[in-house]
């Protein structure tokens, strides 16, 4: 009795440590990548550092309470706040509209496809050197457009009413094709049959977009909500290219507030409270999001 008992204990064993060695580069990489960091930035969020970073003196939560009470902090938490605002939901809602027209069955719609889905293939910087060509004051492709039709000229990148909505314009030609290309692909895996009984039953293109489309594409939707407001939490790249964060802070986003703060001002102790900040709100809005938008999603 006890020997088949020892040995599946001992085969569990070996298949465990078998398991375990081939998550070991994963470990491992994750341990260095994401664990270390994560936990020097706590650390660090407790401490005033020296320039090469190092902790010098403990604080506790000062850092917090200088947060708190800072009024550029607050200004950083309105402007990303606001172009989650601008940026998610108009992403979205382009991204899904152009899914739907590329899912046509059309002659030469794959040409479309690949337009829709080319911003993919463009990297942030390059992405951002065009639109700041194009957001350019005097020689830019809009104000070009905007004298044509005898409208004033707008300081894109120049005005503090401008700036963050310009590098939301720029945000949502960027992440289009990442969002397009996963809707399109969630649009073909819904079965045909489903649009085919709807239409022997006479309803119209709005009607099976409301009663089939939609809820058969909910979970692809939920997943690209998730991502959409991650990412936009963590943009940078175009902040630096296009605006600094200006002008006049307008357009200071909190990713690029805590650059600044640990690589320009040497202040990594705030700059890691601020990482610690931003880390607990993106995990707040992803559980409010899991826990109050799963239950709209219809898995089949």
């Amino acid at each position: 009795m006890n020997a088949p008992s020892t040995l599946g204990l001992w085969r569990k064993s070996v298949n465990g440590r078998t398991a375990l060695l081939y998550l070991l580069p994963s470990i491992i990489l994750f341990s260095v990548f994401v664990f270390y960091p994560m936990f020097r930035t706590v650390y660090l969020s407790f401490f005033l550092t020296d320039q090469a970073g190092q902790a010098a003196l403990n604080v506790g939560f000062e850092n917090y309470a200088y947060l708190y009470e800072s009024s550029a902090f607050r200004n950083s938490m309105k402007a990303t706040a606001l172009f989650v605002l601008y940026t998610v939901p108009v992403g979205i809602l382009l991204s899904l509209f152009f899914a739907l027209l590329a899912n046509e069955k059309l002659k030469g719609i794959g040409f479309f496809r690949t337009i829709y889905a080319s911003t993919m293939g463009i990297s942030v910087a390059a992405s951002s050197v065009i639109w700041l060509f194009l957001f350019h004051p005097s020689v830019g492709m809009f104000n070009r457009l905007l004298h044509v039709f005898n409208f004033p000229q707008i300081q894109w990148l120049l005005d503090p009413e401008w700036a963050l909505i310009s590098v939301s314009i720029s945000t949502i030609w960027m992440n289009t094709g990442f969002s397009f290309l996963i809707l399109l692909g969630g649009l073909q895996n819904i079965d045909e049959h489903l649009y085919e009984s709807s239409r022997i039953d006479g309803a119209g293109y709005f009607y099976r977009l409301r009663r089939i489309t939609l809820p058969m594409l909910s979970p692809t939707l939920f997943f690209i909500i998730t991502i959409s407001l991650i990412n936009a939490f963590q943009t940078f790249g175009q902040i630096d290219i296009l605006t600094k964060g200006g002008p006049s802070q307008s357009t200071n986003l909190i990713v690029y507030s805590i650059y600044r703060e640990a690589f320009i001002n040497y202040q990594f102790g705030t700059a890691s409270a601020q990482a610690v900040v931003l880390f607990l709100f993106i995990l707040i809005v992803t559980i409010l999001q899991f826990k109050l938008g799963e239950k709209k999603v219809h898995y089949q």
